[in-house]
């Protein structure tokens, strides 16, 4: 009898467990609760380490360090320390970005926040994206170039290599067949006419002949042999409702109306219109709706690839430094702001490595990047 009876309530917990858990399921799908939330039911809200792990993140907002794409750092996860990674980098419009973590193993959550900066000294920064939950990867596309801020922050207690990446890839595919952006030898916002006006596009330079190529799936909404940009194809962004401007075209392949996919052939280079003096080349232009011109380049500029790394080296390090001063840069970089110094004997934890600058935690919790040569390990 009183087995039957542990047997009976074992069943009423699973059903309850199992009803709860459908309910939490249900909410979810419609309240839609940040990875941050999900994660915070793990904890009572008086618990002491997850108190100080948000607090950590909090703090790292107000960060200075500043990063661009594309980025790389490596290191180990310290549990002793609550670590976060918090960098502003400049995001531009046209862009696809990818924030991502790769750890050596699948049980650490990492928590992926991006903001954009803003003019309001109170609330400095608005929240834009975050990554969902058990996810290390976070795409974003801005609508607009501007100042962001991404911060990385591991769950508590986790103790992993990583692997922490920023890159990004072009929009929109290159209109020109055969060659990349290292083609282009005139820029956006150029003078022209002795200053009277300035280059709304870039001028990528190939043979004539060359085949040019839609760089988006969308419509032809214009062709002719108009004016300055002489043979000319104007064709409507399916996707981004932008109108992407082919000029000084030798010969023009597609009509009006006509629907095309990336890679279709528009018109061949050549250098009519104004550019009848200049060798062959297109001009290639972005139109969006309500903005007018705006900047192509980073629609179809191929990124720097980050080279192979190899694990970071040392386990939970606290560095040394070793000279009789040591700068703290805002960026891996000797040029960048200096935002603190330390001296001969000062400790700090060592977040990352990046070439050859390290991702440093003062004993303050200021973060920092110092150069490598400055300090040793302990």
């Amino acid at each position: 009898m009183l087995n039957n009876q542990k047997v009976y309530f074992g069943l009423i917990g699973l059903l309850l467990f199992a009803s709860c858990s459908k309910l939490t399921k249900a909410t979810d799908f419609i309240t839609q609760p940040t990875a941050r939330e999900v994660y915070a039911r793990n904890f009572e809200s008086d618990s002491l380490p997850y108190i100080f792990w948000n607090m950590a993140f909090k703090e790292a907002l107000q960060d200075s360090l500043h990063v661009n794409s594309p980025y790389q750092e490596m290191g180990i996860f310290n549990p002793k320390i609550n670590p976060v990674y918090a960098y502003e980098l400049y995001l531009e419009r046209g862009r696809n970005y990818d924030f991502s973590v790769l750890t050596d193993t699948i049980n650490p959550l990492v928590f992926i926040d991006l903001y954009e900066k803003t003019s309001d000294s109170i609330s400095p920064f608005k929240l834009e994206e975050q990554a969902a939950y058990e996810q290390s990867t976070l795409n974003f596309s801005p609508k607009k170039s501007a100042i962001f801020k991404v911060v990385f922050q591991p769950q508590l207690n986790a103790a992993s290599n990583f692997t922490l990446t920023i890159s990004s890839t072009p929009g929109y595919s290159f209109p020109v067949a055969g060659i990349s952006s290292k083609a282009i030898q005139s820029y956006w916002g150029a003078p022209r006419d002795g200053g009277k006006r300035s280059h709304e596009g870039v001028d990528i330079f190939a043979s004539r002949g060359t085949p040019v190529l839609a760089s988006v799936a969308g419509k032809v909404s214009r062709t002719g042999n108009l004016g300055l940009g002489g043979k000319q194809v104007w064709l409507r962004d399916g996707l981004l409702g932008n109108s992407l401007y082919y000029a000084h075209l030798d010969s023009i392949i597609v009509t009006n109306g006509q629907r095309v996919k990336i890679g279709d052939t528009l018109g061949l280079v050549g250098n009519t219109g104004n550019a009848r003096t200049t060798p062959p080349h297109l001009h290639f232009g972005v139109y969006s709706r309500g903005s007018g011109a705006i900047n192509p380049l980073p629609f179809v500029k191929e990124e720097a690839k980050l080279a192979d790394n190899q694990k970071a080296s040392e386990i939970y390090n606290r560095y040394l430094v070793k000279s009789v001063r040591a700068n703290l840069r805002s960026s891996a970089s000797a040029k960048s702001q200096q935002i603190g110094s330390l001296t001969r004997l000062d400790t700090v934890n060592l977040l990352g490595e990046t070439a050859d600058w390290l991702h440093v935690e003062t004993s303050t919790a200021k973060r920092a990047f110092v150069h490598k040569s400055l300090v040793t390990p302990l």
